[in-house]
C-alpha cells in the first residue's frame, strides 16, 4: 500500500505511473504479437476478422472498466480519508454487482454478436470467423470484470505494481499459448479467442489469491459480502457516467470501422495493425491519467488542496514526456513496425499503415493532454465533464472520418482524430480553468 497524500509529488506520480505504463506496454506487446501470429499463421482474412470484432469487444470491456474506475475513485477517497470499513463495503458492493452485470453482458453478447457484425457490413468471407471470435471473447467477460475490480481496489490503496505483474503474466501466457496452438499446431481463430479467455481467468485468479493472502485491508470475509445500497448508488453515479464515457471511444471506432470496411480487406487489415500501434500511445497516456486520478482522489479525501493542484501540473508533465518517447520511436520505425504484421509483399497495406503512423506520431501529443485532464477530473469526482469532452471528441472524429476517408483513404482517420482532440481540448481547458478559479475546490 502507498499513501499518496505525503511526499514528493512528481516522484510519486512517476513511480506510480511507471509500473502501469510498463505493464500495459508489456500487455500491448503481446496483444500485437497475438495479431502478428493471427496475420502470419492464419492469414490476413483472420487479421481483418479480429480487427473488425475488436471495437465491439472494446465497447464492453471499457464499459466494465468505466464502472471499476468509478469504484476506484470512491475507494481512493475513502482510503485517503482513513475510512477503511467503508472501503471494504465499497469493494464488496463493486464485486457483487459486477458479477451479476458481467454475466448478463456475456449472455447478451453471445446472442447478438452475429447481428451486430452484419449491421457493420462485415464482408461475408470473414463474417463467420469474426462471429466465432467475438462470441468466445464475450464468454470471458466475468473474468475481465473480476480482474479490473481487484486491480482498481489495489491501485486505490497505492499498489500499482501488483495488478500489472499479474496482467503481464497473463499476457505472456496468452502469447505462449498462441505460439503453441496457432503457430505450432495450426489451429484457427477460435483458439486465439480461447487463449485470451484463459489468460484473463489466470489474471483474475491471481488477484483474488493475492488480496486474500497479502492485503488484509481489502480481504473480505463471507459475512462482509454484501451490497451497500448507498455505496452502490454512488458507484453507479460515478461509474455509469464513466462507463458511458469509456464506451464512447469504441462506439466511435465501431462507426469508423464501418467507414473502413467498404475499402476492402487490405485496408481492414491495415487498420487493425495501426490500431495496435495506436494503443502503444493511448494506453500508457491513460495509465498516467489513472495515476493522476488516484493521486487526486486520495488527496481530496485527505483535504489536501495544494497537492491536488500540483498533481495536475506534474501529471501533465509526465504525459508530455511519454509522448516525446513514443513520437520518436514511431517516426523512426513506422515501416518496420507495419512489416511485422504481414509479409513484405503486401505493399498496399504497408504503405497505407506507414503513412497513417507518420502523421499520428505527432498527433499523439493532444491525447496526452486530454487524458491527463480526464484523470484530474475523475480524481475530483467530476465525471460529467469527462463524458462531455469524450462525446465532443468522438462525434467530431466520426463526422470527419466519413467526410475524409472516401476522398483520401485511411489517412483521413488520422486527420479526423486530430480534429476530434482539438475539439475536446476546447471543451476541457476552459472548464479546468473555471474549475480551479471559480469553484474554489483547490
Amino acid at each position: 500500500m502507498k499513501n499518496l497524500t505525503e511526499g514528493n509529488i512528481k516522484k510519486q506520480l512517476i513511480s506510480f505511473s511507471i509500473p502501469i505504463i510498463l505493464g500495459n506496454i508489456f500487455q500491448l506487446t503481446y496483444n500485437a504479437v497475438d495479431s502478428i501470429i493471427v496475420g502470419r499463421f492464419i492469414g490476413k482474412d483472420a487479421l481483418a476478422a479480429v480487427g473488425t470484432a475488436n471495437p465491439i469487444m472494446n465497447i464492453v470491456i471499457l464499459g466494465i472498466t468505466g464502472i471499476c474506475i468509478g469504484a476506484s475513485v470512491l475507494m481512493s477517497s475513502l482510503f485517503g480519508a482513513g475510512k477503511y470499513e467503508d472501503l471494504k463495503k465499497e469493494l464488496s458492493t463493486t464485486l457483487l454487482f459486477g458479477a451479476f452485470f458481467s454475466v448478463i453482458i456475456a449472455l447478451l453478447g453471445v446472442l447478438c454478436s452475429t447481428g451486430i457484425l452484419k449491421l457493420m457490413k462485415v464482408p461475408e468471407d470473414i463474417l463467420g470467423d469474426a462471429s466465432i471470435y467475438l462470441k468466445i471473447i464475450f464468454l470471458g467477460m466475468p473474468f475481465t470484470y473480476l480482474y479490473n475490480a481487484f486491480a482498481s481496489a489495489l491501485r486505490s490503496v497505492g499498489d500499482s505494481k501488483t495488478p500489472i505483474l499479474f496482467l503481464s503474466f497473463a499476457s505472456v501466457l496468452n502469447g505462449v499459448l498462441d505460439l503453441i496452438f496457432i503457430a505450432g499446431f495450426g489451429f484457427g481463430i477460435a483458439t486465439s479467442a480461447l487463449t485470451t479467455i484463459f489468460a484473463e481467468a489466470a489474471s483474475a485468479l491471481l488477484c483474488i489469491i493475492y488480496v486474500n493472502r497479502k492485503v488484509s485491508l481489502l480481504r473480505l470475509k463471507r459475512a462482509e459480502l454484501k451490497i451497500d445500497r448507498f455505496l452502490l448508488k454512488e458507484t453507479l453515479k460515478h461509474g455509469s457516467i464513466t462507463a458511458l464515457q469509456q464506451s464512447c471511444q469504441p462506439i466511435g471506432k465501431l462507426l469508423i470501422q464501418g467507414a473502413i470496411n467498404p475499402l476492402g480487406v487490405d485496408m481492414m487489415a491495415a487498420f487493425n495493425a495501426v490500431n495496435r500501434v495506436d494503443d502503444f500511445a493511448f494506453t500508457p497516456e491513460q495509465s498516467i491519467a489513472s495515476a493522476m486520478m488516484t493521486f487526486v482522489a486520495q488527496n481530496r479525501g485527505a483535504g489536501k488542496k495544494e497537492r491536488m493542484r500540483k498533481g495536475l501540473s506534474n501529471g501533465l508533465f509526465v504525459e508530455v514526456l511519454y509522448w516525446g518517447i513514443i513520437c520518436i520511436v514511431i517516426t523512426l520505425f513506422k515501416a518496420p513496425i507495419m512489416k511485422l504484421f504481414v509479409s513484405g509483399e503486401e505493399t498496399v497495406l504497408i504503405n497505407a499503415g506507414t503513412t497513417y503512423l507518420g502523421y499520428m506520431a505527432f498527433f499523439y501529443l493532444l491525447p496526452a493532454f486530454t487524458n491527463g485532464l480526464q484523470g484530474f477530473f475523475r480524481g475530483m469526482g467530476d465525471m460529467k465533464i469527462t463524458l462531455v469532452g469524450t462525446i465532443t471528441q468522438i462525434s467530431l472524429r466520426v463526422l470527419f472520418v466519413f467526410l475524409l476517408v472516401p476522398k483520401v483513404g485511411m489517412v483521413g482517420v488520422a486527420f479526423a482524430s486530430l480534429i476530434g482532440w482539438i475539439g475536446m481540448l476546447l471543451v476541457e481547458i476552459p472548464y479546468s480553468k473555471r474549475y480551479l478559479t471559480e469553484k474554489g475546490e483547490l
